[in-house]
């Protein structure tokens, strides 16, 4: 047989195998669609499309104020107590998966619960080591599979999937919490083979992993900062039965062409799946390190996009950067959101800057239109900024710029700090590149939308979003005048951070603007607001102060949570500081209701129906980095009798 001959049969096999997944796909979509009519949240962003919008609206805005508390449950995840404690973040989102309720806790303890009492019906601890360092220690959720071909009473038959902070994927039967012996080694696979890791507890996977048919597809957490070498940001799918490795994709394979690889431009946030296309969505990271990029010349794609693969095969489909060359650690934090935009499958992407960009799902052109702007140039040597990024046509939702007369402070002698502050920094807008003497980052690398995503309300048109508008002093440090210091400081992103950038030629210091005893931000507030953007009409709707950072300060928290629509025509979120579950009005951003949580939710709540009673949802445990009440409460909420 000729060469060409065997090459003809073997794509003529591989497209039958792809034809195949098609199909199955086909199977699994229509399946999720009939999910989607019911009353369950299966998936962490309740569809897999991540759209956190429910059809139920038995609670809505004419009764959502006799909303009580109908049961809560305590993890004691943070028992024993240890340093960990001091980083841990309650960030997940239960999912409703045949029947039961399954969450995740900061150490990736898995726990199945009654949804209808509260009552636990197993826990799995996966003994992470507590006297390890961990960049992260949080976990968003779990992820939930059932084998099709297996028997209805099969050990393993339904799964749960996590991913863990010390780098392995671990599959549970859903109904017992046990592990399912037949993944990988004993039941969970070891992610840190093949990523060349630098360093342990820094290479983490800290959201659900995605499913589509039979594969289990994870990115991962990296730390930030390090080193121009860090680990390699692979996205890998798993064969959701064995745990046998089935593609991995690199997003910078122009890395090994360097002579000192480049790492990161991970997946670090939570993936989308279009069944019925075959495809699944990955909002990617900068690539390493953040700060400089003298050894990463030109654009660096695919780092900072959104990237559509083939599901079967993690080839690439297209791409979309909405950050050339990042400087500004501007990561693809949030889920991209799935919808319909004017009758054409799309998809939107909201970013750490505040822009918004819709794009055709199928071959990611841009459905509102993307202008490429000139931006400021570096003058730090060795450093050549991209001379261009990309603006959407889309209005902001969050503001760009600031100066000296946006400065605030609870005294006159704070402003005029605030004032000299910002007068000293180099501030040229969100693309102010990074300089010796410092830069102005706003709205900052927290700023924008996190990893809280957007909820995407059909009725109304809406894209929602919880917004931080907190901007950021950072300065690079020629490495010769490194201090022993960086060795020492503390690594809270609320307050100063020292990243060595190891082989690069210079180091970082980066801070919040915050001023005087009460460290406030240093700008007009709000700091936190929740936003709805009319896609349809190509305008902010409304946008409303979201939380209170501390009694005696204006309205408008920093947060990291995100929030849920519902038919009801209500907006739920939790996410501020403060320790309140919150709903808003769709149709004006009006907060009508509100109750007190036993502590801070950086989470997103859910929703579901059972037994003709809708319940809302939320993990109220807190965030160490934050600095907000911490706890371990899983609150249920539903109207009074």
């Amino acid at each position: 047989m000729s060469v060409a001959s065997i090459l003809f049969s073997m794509a003529a096999i591989v497209h039958l195998v792809d034809m195949h997944f098609l199909a199955i796909l086909i199977l699994l979509a229509a399946g999720a669609a009939r999910a989607a009519d019911s009353s369950d949240w299966p998936a962490y962003g309740r569809d897999p499309g991540g759209t956190r919008y429910s059809p139920l609206k038995q609670i809505n805005r004419g009764n959502v104020t006799k909303l009580h508390a109908a049961w809560t449950y305590h993890t004691h995840a943070l028992e024993p107590e240890s340093e960990l404690n001091h980083k841990a973040a309650f960030e997940a989102t239960p999912i409703l998966f045949e029947g039961r309720l399954y969450l995740s806790t900061p150490f990736d303890q898995v726990i199945a619960l009654d949804p209808a009492t509260g009552a636990e019906k197993w826990k799995h601890d996966p003994d992470i080591d507590r006297s390890a360092n961990y960049s992260e220690v949080t976990s968003r959720g779990v992820s939930a599979w059932g084998d099709a071909k297996a028997a209805a009473d099969a050990v393993c038959r339904s799964r749960v999937f996590i991913g863990t902070i010390d780098a392995r994927l671990i599959a549970l039967d859903a109904r017992t919490g046990r592990r399912c012996e037949a993944f990988g080694e004993h039941g969970a696979v070891d992610l840190t083979s093949g990523v060349a890791l630098r360093d342990r507890g820094d290479y983490q996977v800290t959201s659900p992993p995605a499913i589509v048919g039979d594969l289990v597809i994870t990115g991962s957490s990296i730390g930030d900062n390090r080193a121009v070498d860090v680990e390699r940001g692979v996205v890998r799918a798993f064969d959701a039965r064995t745990g046998k490795l089935r593609w991995s994709w690199d997003p910078i394979p122009w890395a090994e062409k360097q002579t000192m690889r480049t790492g990161a431009a991970n997946a670090w946030g939570v993936l989308s799946v279009d069944a019925a296309r075959g495809l699944v969505f990955i909002p990617t990271g900068s690539a390493s390190p953040d700060f400089y990029g003298g050894g990463r010349p030109g654009d660096n794609a695919h780092a900072n996009s959104v990237v559509a693969l083939r599901a079967s095969t993690g080839e690439l489909v297209w791409s979309f950067q909405v950050v050339h060359h990042d400087l500004w650690d501007y990561d693809v934090a949030a889920q991209p959101s799935l919808l319909d935009f004017h009758g054409r499958p799309a998809v939107a992407v909201t970013t750490k800057m505040g822009n918004v960009f819709v794009l055709d799902r199928e071959t990611g052109k841009p459905l509102h239109p993307v202008e490429e702007r000139p931006v400021p140039q570096s003058d730090v040597p060795g450093e050549k900024t991209w001379p261009t990024q990309p603006f959407s046509s889309l209005p902001p939702l969050v503001p760009q710029k600031i100066g000296p007369d946006d400065a605030w402070g609870l005294t006159e002698e704070e402003r005029a700090q605030c004032r000299t502050w910002i007068s000293s920094l180099r501030a040229e807008g969100m693309f102010t590149p990074p300089s010796l003497q410092g830069s102005l980052f706003v709205p900052g690398n927290v700023g924008g939308v996190n990893w809280g995503s957007a909820a995407i309300d059909p009725e109304h048109g809406l894209l929602i979003a919880n917004t931080n508008r907190l901007p950021f002093a950072l300065r690079l440090i020629p490495r010769e005048k490194l201090s022993s210091e960086i060795d020492d400081a503390r690594r809270n992103r609320l307050e100063g951070e020292f990243g060595r950038q190891t082989k690069a030629p210079y180091a970082m210091y980066r801070e919040p603007l915050l001023a005087g005893p009460r460290r406030i931000p240093c700008t007009n507030p709000p700091w936190g607001a929740i936003v709805a953007l009319d896609l349809k009409e190509g305008k902010l709707r409304w946008q409303t102060p979201l939380g209170l950072m501390a009694p005696g300060l204006p309205p408008g928290s920093l947060n990291l949570g995100g929030p849920m629509a519902t038919a009801g025509g209500l907006i739920f979120t939790a996410a501020a500081v403060d320790t309140f579950l919150r709903a808003f009005d769709a149709e004006t951003g009006r907060e009508i209701w509100k109750a007190e949580l036993p502590a801070s939710a950086q989470a997103t709540p859910m929703t579901y129906a059972l037994g003709g009673k809708q319940y809302v949802v939320i993990c109220a445990g807190g965030h160490g980095k934050l600095e907000s009440k911490q706890g371990d409460a899983v609150v249920a909420f539903a109207l009074g009798e």
